[in-house]
């Protein structure tokens, strides 16, 4: 099944009741107003909100910033979303994709099957943004972690000396020459420096999935390559592995 999901093929597909989505809001900005204060200024019709911190993080501590939640909390979150096994799901989030990538992966992770990012976001949708808020009939979907493979710190050194380990944050910040929210500046020895905003064109879409394959084989990201992604905290990385999917490139994530 694609990946993401054109704001044009969206409309067609809400009117459609064989094919209609559920819809998932995931408006988050590290540093910025609450995710639910997001969602509350204006949203998709018929999207249900879903908190990054909350729902698709475990709390933060000696397992990282955003450590894969509890199943059951995941699970808990995603049913009163609305979230069916029998349905497919559209997530999105303010335009740069990184939330809404964090909860396709994570959606993946715990074996949903058909799981789109809608390309370009909020920003995207040719309506205007509404304010109510629906009440979705429960869900039933029920996680099996596993559906896609993570990388510990431990496996992460180790496939940089191996294979190729990307690092999706920026330029900057893989330098080591500012370091704004963790502990510790610069990048794990042999990775390669690969900006998510490079994965993007001027408006906020995923480049053609040509540009992005030239893109990544230039890396060495490419088919048949060993490849894992990190970041800052398991959320920009999953935009990143989306992007390599697009490109054809499987893809391990660190999970926080």
């Amino acid at each position: 099944m694609a990946v993401i999901i054109s704001a044009s093929q969206l409309l067609g597909d809400l009117d459609d009741p064989e094919a209609r989505p559920v819809l998932l809001d995931v408006q988050y900005q590290m540093g910025g107003p609450p995710g639910r204060e997001l969602y509350e200024r204006g949203h998709l019709p018929g999207a249900a909100f879903v908190d990054l911190e909350t729902a698709l993080a475990g709390p933060p501590g000696t397992g990282g910033r955003h450590p894969l939640p509890d199943p059951e909390v995941l699970g808990a979150a995603l049913r009163t979303a609305g979230v069916r096994s029998d349905r497919p799901v559209v997530v999105y989030d303010g335009g740069l994709g990184w939330s809404a990538a964090r909860a396709w992966w994570l959606l993946r992770w715990a074996g949903h099957p058909r799981v789109r990012v809608l390309d370009g976001g909020l920003a995207a949708w040719p309506g205007e943004p509404v304010t109510e808020e629906p009440t979705p009939e429960p869900g039933d979907f029920v996680p099996r972690p596993g559906g896609m493979p993570t990388l510990d710190a431990d496996e992460a050194g180790a496939l940089a000396r191996r294979g190729v380990l990307l690092d999706a944050r920026a330029p900057e910040r893989y330098r080591g020459e500012v370091e704004p929210v963790d502990p510790v500046a610069g990048h794990i020895p042999g990775a390669l420096s690969a900006p998510t905003s490079e994965n993007l064109d001027v408006d906020g879409r995923f480049r053609p999935v040509g540009e992005l394959s030239r893109r990544f084989t230039e890396l060495g990201a490419q088919p048949g390559a060993e490849v894992g992604v990190y970041c800052g905290s398991g959320v920009s990385a999953a935009q990143q592995v989306l992007a390599l999917e697009l490109a054809g490139v499987p893809a391990r994530s660190t999970d926080s």
